[in-house]
C-alpha cells in the first residue's frame, strides 16, 4: 500500500523561501540558487534587521535614506499562513505543533514565530516536540486526528526532519509516517518536502517542462530566465556528458546532493575529484550538477561577535531569499502570496551561506533608482 493511499489530509501548507544570486555572467540578472520547502529559516530574525539599519542610518545623520531600506513582513506573513491553515482545520481547541531538533541552535528564529502567532491570535497554543518525543506520545484519534498529550494538532510545522541524522532510529521514521497519515495540515507535506529536492529543481529547468504547469508563454519565459544550467548525473549519455563537462572545468560548476541544511555542496577542484570517484557508481545519480553563479562583488564591513575591534573593508556578495506562503489542495489554491525577504551577505571567498559558520551575516537591501 502506498503512502498516498494512506493520506487523510488533502490540504497542504507551504512556507517556502526561494534563494537568488545576481549572475555577473548574465548582465547581473537574478538566478535561482535553490528553493527551500522545509524549515525555511531566518524569517523571524531577518524582520528585525531593517530596523537596526534604519537606526544606524539615523544615528549617522542619514535620515533621508530611511525610505531606501524596505520594510520586511516575512515573520508576519509566515505566521499568518500557519494561522490561516489552523482556521481551515476548523477546531478552535486545536494547537500548532513545531517539530524541533534535539538541540536547536536557531532557537531565536523559531521563538519569534511562536511569539508572532500568539500576537496575531492569543488563543492559539504552540507546542514544541522532537521526533523522538512524538514517537513516544503521539497517536491517531478515531478520525485520524493527530493527538499529542491529549491535544489535537491542527498544523505541523517542521523545523526538523530534513536530514538523515534527525532520524536516529526507526522510531523517528515511524513518527514522521504517523504525522503524514494524520488529519493535521503539514508544513510541508511529504509532497512539498520532496518538491524541494535538487532533483526536482533540475527536472523543472529542463526544456519544455514548465509548459506542463504554466499556460502563458510570457510567464514561462520569465520563470525559465531565472534558471541557470542544471544537469542530471544519471548513468546515461546525458549524465556522462555533464560529468565530463564538470571534470574538465570544475570551477564553473557546483555539485549538489539531495540534502538540506547547508554545508553539503561540492565546489572547485573537489567537483572533479568527487565525480571521477563516482564514474561507474549509482551514487552519482543521487547528485545534480549546477552551473556556478558568479555574483558581483561589493566592498563592505562585516561586524559580528568576536571580530576585530576595528572592522576591515572586505569583499562581499549577497544572496536574496523571497518568502512565500501557499495553502491548497489538488484542485484549489486558497492562499498564494509573497510575504517578505531575507538578505544574506557573506565573504566573497565563502562557498556556503556562512551565517551560522561566521563567514556571513543577515543584511538589508538598500534600494536605489
Amino acid at each position: 500500500m502506498s503512502l498516498l493511499s494512506l493520506l487523510q489530509q488533502k490540504l497542504n501548507l507551504g512556507l517556502f523561501r526561494s534563494d537568488y544570486l545576481a549572475h555577473s555572467a548574465a548582465s547581473n540578472n537574478i538566478k535561482q540558487v535553490e528553493i527551500n520547502t522545509i524549515a525555511s529559516s531566518f524569517g523571524g530574525i531577518c524582520t528585525h534587521i531593517p530596523g537596526l539599519h534604519r537606526y544606524v542610518l539615523q544615528e549617522l545623520g542619514h535620515g533621508d535614506k530611511l525610505k531606501n531600506v524596505p520594510k520586511n513582513t516575512a515573520l508576519e506573513g509566515l505566521c499568518g499562513g500557519m494561522l490561516e491553515a489552523w482556521k481551515l482545520y476548523d477546531d478552535p481547541q486545536s494547537v500548532i505543533l513545531f517539530v524541533v531538533e534535539d538541540v536547536t541552535y536557531n532557537i531565536c528564529d523559531q521563538r519569534f514565530h511562536e511569539f508572532e502567532i500568539r500576537r496575531q491570535n492569543p488563543s492559539v497554543i504552540v507546542i514544541r516536540r522532537t521526533l523522538t518525543e512524538i514517537a513516544n506520545s503521539a497517536k491517531l484519534g478515531n478520525n485520524k486526528e493527530l493527538i499529542i498529550d491529549d491535544l489535537t494538532v491542527a498544523v505541523v510545522y517542521f523545523r526538523s526532519g530534513y536530514e538523515p541524522a534527525q532520524y536516529p532510529s526507526d522510531r523517528e521514521w515511524s513518527a514522521r509516517l504517523l504525522i503524514e497519515r494524520s488529519l493535521a495540515i503539514k508544513c510541508p507535506s511529504i509532497h512539498y518536502h520532496l518538491a524541494g529536492t535538487k532533483k526536482v529543481q533540475q527536472a523543472l529547468a529542463a526544456p519544455n517542462i514548465l509548459g506542463k504547469f504554466l499556460d502563458d508563454p510570457a510567464k514561462i519565459e520569465a520563470v525559465q530566465e531565472i534558471f541557470t544550467g542544471l544537469y542530471s548525473l544519471d548513468l546515461d549519455e546525458h549524465g556522462n556528458k555533464a560529468a565530463e563537462m564538470a571534470i574538465m572545468n570544475p570551477d564553473s560548476y557546483v555539485l549538489k546532493p539531495q540534502r538540506e541544511g547547508g554545508g553539503n555542496n561540492v565546489y572547485g577542484e573537489k567537483v572533479s575529484e568527487v565525480l571521477q570517484s563516482m564514474t561507474d557508481s549509482s551514487e552519482r545519480t543521487a547528485w545534480i550538477l549546477m552551473e556556478r553563479i558568479i555574483p558581483p562583488i561589493q566592498k563592505g564591513y562585516m561586524i559580528r561577535p568576536g571580530g576585530p575591534s576595528i572592522p576591515k573593508l572586505v569583499d562581499l556578495v549577497s544572496e536574496l531569499g523571497i518568502f512565500g506562503v501557499i495553502i491548497g489542495n489538488a484542485t484549489t489554491i486558497f492562499t498564494n502570496s509573497q510575504v517578505g525577504y531575507m538578505l544574506r551577505t557573506k565573504l566573497s571567498d565563502a562557498d556556503e551561506g556562512g551565517v551560522a559558520a561566521g563567514s556571513g551575516a543577515l543584511d538589508s537591501p538598500f534600494l536605489i533608482d
